[in-house]
């Protein structure tokens, strides 16, 4: 069980909140090759390149766990979890809604897609927090 106290520093807050905004840009940007962003997109063959995505953030999120509370390093096996359903939802999406770069639909699920990552990086950013706040 994790236990999440009443009060958590607002340094730790901050600063867990900081770190997984970098670790996003990192693993959906930066880290993310043409690869992983074209392959996760497909109709067929799309297991392996979407896997390796969520899995760089599943990695990079673990590591922020195993530096502040090493027993809950467990967390970015779910956070690649998470992340790989919601990019193969995103895709599903695009691909039944047919939508380009050029429409609005595009950047709605585009944006919907990132909020929803976001929000999945503060639930673990207040669980970093509140580990990292009870040391």
């Amino acid at each position: 069980m994790i236990d999440i106290p009443e009060q958590i520093s607002t340094l730790w807050i901050a600063a867990a909140s900081a770190a997984f905004l970098a670790k996003h840009f990192l693993a959906d940007f930066l880290l993310q090759t043409d690869w992983m962003a074209a392959g996760k997109e497909r109709p067929r063959g799309w297991l392996p390149p979407l896997a390796a995505h969520a899995g760089v953030h599943g990695a990079l999120t673990a590591a922020l766990f195993l530096a502040v509370s090493p027993p809950l390093a467990w967390l970015g096996l779910a956070d690649a979890v998470v992340h790989g359903i919601l990019d193969r939802l995103k895709s599903i999406a695009n691909r039944h809604l047919q939508v380009t770069p050029r429409q609005t639909g595009f950047w709605w699920l585009f944006g919907a897609d990132q909020t929803l990552h976001h929000l999945t990086h503060l639930g673990l950013a207040v669980l970093l927090a509140a580990a990292g706040s009870a040391v």
